[in-house]
C-alpha cells in the first residue's frame, strides 16, 4: 500500500492561502498571494525535486486542482520535474461539483472519501501526494488516512488568510522524522502520523 503524503506551505501564523502568486487565490479578499516566492533557493528546489521523484499519483481538493490546472499544463519542458509529473501522472480530485475536468489524466472522486482514498492507496505505486488542499487535508487527517506530513514554514507573518490546520481540525499527534533549514530560513520538517495526542500536567506533586 502506498503512503499518503501531505506537503503544505505555511506562514509562521499558519496561513497557507495563495503561496505561489498574487492572483493564485484572492478569495475572502486575500491580497498577499505569492508570499513564498522571495524564499525560493537551491535548498527549497532540491526538496521539491525529491518529493516529486517519489510521487505515483496526486490527490487534490478542487480549489488547489483548479489553481494547478490553470498553470501546469502550460509548462511543457519535459525536464521540469514538477510539470512532467503533474501533467503525466494520474490526478484525483475530491469534489461533488466538478464536472468534465479538462486536465488530462484527471479522475473526479464523488463517493465515500475514506473508501475512495483507501482504494487509491492500495493501487498506487509510489506515493499518493496531497499538495495544499487544506479542506481535503483536514478531512483526511480526521479519517486517519495521512501517513506523512512535510510542513514547510516560511519566516513571515501574514495576519490574514486561510489556515492549513484551521479550528476544528482533528487532534492528531505526529512523530518527527527529519528536517532542514534552507538558506533563506524556511523550516522544512517531516512528520509521520502517531495517533491521538497524549496529555499531561506541569503541576507540582500534591497540587492537583
Amino acid at each position: 500500500m502506498s503512503k499518503l503524503v501531505l506537503t503544505g506551505f505555511v506562514s509562521l501564523d499558519g496561513v497557507h492561502q495563495a503561496p505561489g502568486g498574487p492572483q493564485e487565490d484572492t478569495s475572502d479578499g486575500f491580497a498577499q498571494g505569492g508570499w513564498t516566492v522571495p524564499y525560493g533557493d537551491d535548498d527549497f528546489g532540491r526538496f521539491v525535486d525529491e518529493v516529486f521523484r517519489r510521487v505515483g499519483a496526486f490527490l487534490l481538493g478542487r480549489r488547489t486542482y483548479e489553481i494547478f490546472a490553470s498553470y501546469w499544463p502550460k509548462v511543457t519542458d519535459p525536464g521540469n520535474p514538477v510539470a512532467s509529473r503533474l501533467n503525466g501522472l494520474p490526478k484525483y480530485v475530491a469534489s461533488a461539483s466538478l464536472t468534465n475536468p479538462g486536465w488530462s489524466g484527471t479522475t473526479v472522486l464523488r463517493g465515500d472519501l475514506a473508501e475512495e482514498v483507501t482504494a487509491l492507496k492500495e493501487k498506487t505505486e509510489g506515493e499518493l501526494q496531497v499538495h495544499g488542499s487544506g479542506a481535503l487535508a483536514r478531512s483526511l487527517l480526521g479519517l486517519g488516512l495521512i501517513d506523512t506530513v512535510h510542513l514547510l514554514t516560511f519566516p513571515v507573518v501574514l495576519g490574514a488568510g486561510r489556515r492549513l490546520f484551521a479550528e476544528g481540525t482533528a487532534p492528531t499527534a505526529f512523530r518527527h522524522t527529519g528536517g532542514v533549514i534552507t538558506s533563506t530560513g524556511v523550516s522544512i520538517q517531516s512528520y509521520d502520523l502517531a495517533g491521538s495526542p497524549e496529555y499531561g500536567s506541569y503541576d507540582l506533586p500534591g497540587n492537583a
